[in-house]
């Protein structure tokens, strides 16, 4: 009887899904080691992470033909002896991510580099709130960015917005101020950009900013309060920030504010953006006399310049953003807080009022954003390069070094 062929030997795909994971975590633990502490030998990497050396330096040579790291120029050598260490350092030199953020009446568009430092930006006030037209003109600004700054290859863009966003289908499900329901963010920059696009709500943006490049760096657990003309919230512990369902965590607007007395659009009143929105700061300023304009920056100039009832306003407005963050502190308990807020950005008493009504024991643990100049040019870039540290292989494969 003829013998029959045995079948071929199967192979599992959850294996492959495995290995796959795997070298995309150890790739993204690698990289974040090296910005944290790079230059850095591989050695070190491998007793900071856990790594296996071998697995170390395969992964530093995967990282380094993606044009994300390099060798840095000096070796080193352990205590003056032995063989010197070569150590790795992020290559800042080829790459850019694009940032495009959508505020309630302009536009800002950037570049930033694998540190997050903004390498470009440029600012432009809406002319119509029409999504096609408003983020038709952020991939012209961005298309500007990138013939000004020779050299430099993007690698993704990221959109960060106020409001509802979805991260998972790239869509602004709701956006009060703009009128925007169920925009397609993601469909439409990458067609106009040809770049893979990412899109996510600011606060969440700025929470992951804080947390690879900014003072909340190495913190379990971190609460991010943004007070704009939108006001919400983003929430990271161990690394990752909690989205909730179709990403509606961090919807804070319409919380009480324990004392609040404004009326709300929603018909409620004492609602936090009712209370704490930069209209309403701007719309307090104007009945006071302090200028006519709807510019908070203006209230915080008039302020500088030694006007009382600025600085009065801006100080009254600190402690009602505290009474918030207070709030939020009761119920989640992070180990840092970081505000986005103008008077507190700017003005040291505005921080102290804040902490003041957070109170003594918290106080220390709340601090201003680490991008007081940069907080919307940051924001956009800062959802591209939160997927390039999660798993940098991937967004980086289809990216060809420039030659040296």
């Amino acid at each position: 009887m003829p013998r029959t062929a045995a079948p071929p030997a199967l192979v599992s795909p959850l294996t492959r899904v495995a290995d796959s994971d795997r070298r995309r975590t150890s790739a993204s633990v690698i990289l974040r080691s090296v910005l944290e502490h790079g230059p850095v030998a591989r050695s070190t990497i491998a007793r900071l992470t856990g790594l296996s050396p071998a697995s170390v330096t395969d992964h530093c040579a995967r990282l380094a033909r993606a044009g994300l790291l390099r060798e840095a120029d000096a070796p080193r050598r352990s205590n003056g002896v032995g063989r010197p260490h070569v150590p790795v350092d992020l290559d800042d030199s080829r790459f850019v991510v694009g940032g495009v953020h959508v505020a309630a009446s302009f536009t800002t568009v950037s570049l930033l580099d694998l540190r997050g430092r903004v390498v470009a930006r440029r600012r432009s006030g809406h002319r119509g709130l029409e999504p096609s037209t408003v983020l038709a003109r952020a991939g012209d600004g961005l298309a500007a960015l990138l013939d000004e700054t020779p050299g430099r290859r993007p690698l993704a863009l990221g959109v960060a917005a106020g409001g509802w966003v979805d991260r998972d289908s790239g869509t602004v499900v709701e956006h009060p101020l703009l009128g925007w329901r169920d925009v397609p963010v993601r469909e439409a920059m990458s067609a106009r950009t040809g770049l893979p696009v990412h899109v996510d709500g600011h606060a969440r943006a700025l929470v992951n900013a804080e947390r690879l490049f900014g003072r909340a760096r190495g913190s379990r657990s971190v609460l991010h309060l943004f007070v704009g003309n939108l006001v919400d919230a983003a929430f990271a512990t161990h690394d990752e920030v909690h989205h909730g369902p179709r990403s509606q965590a961090g919807s804070i607007a319409h919380l009480p504010l324990p004392g609040g007395t404004r009326r709300c659009d929603c018909g409620r009143t004492g609602c936090l953006q009712a209370e704490l929105g930069e209209r309403t700061l701007c719309r307090r300023a104007r009945e006071a006399g302090v200028g006519d304009g709807v510019d908070p920056m203006h209230v915080v100039a008039a302020a500088d310049a030694g006007h009382p009832v600025a600085a009065r306003l801006l100080r009254e407005r600190a402690r009602m953003v505290g009474r918030a963050a207070g709030l939020l502190l009761d119920v989640l308990n992070p180990e840092r807080v970081v505000v986005t807020e103008v008077g507190v950005l700017f003005r040291e008493d505005c921080l102290a009022a804040l902490r003041e009504e957070v109170g003594a024991q918290r106080a220390a643990a709340v601090s201003p954003s680490s991008f007081p100049d940069s907080v919307a040019a940051v924001a956009g870039g800062a959802v591209a390069l939160d997927v390039l540290y999660r798993d940098p292989l991937t967004l980086s494969a289809d990216a060809v070094p420039l030659p040296t």
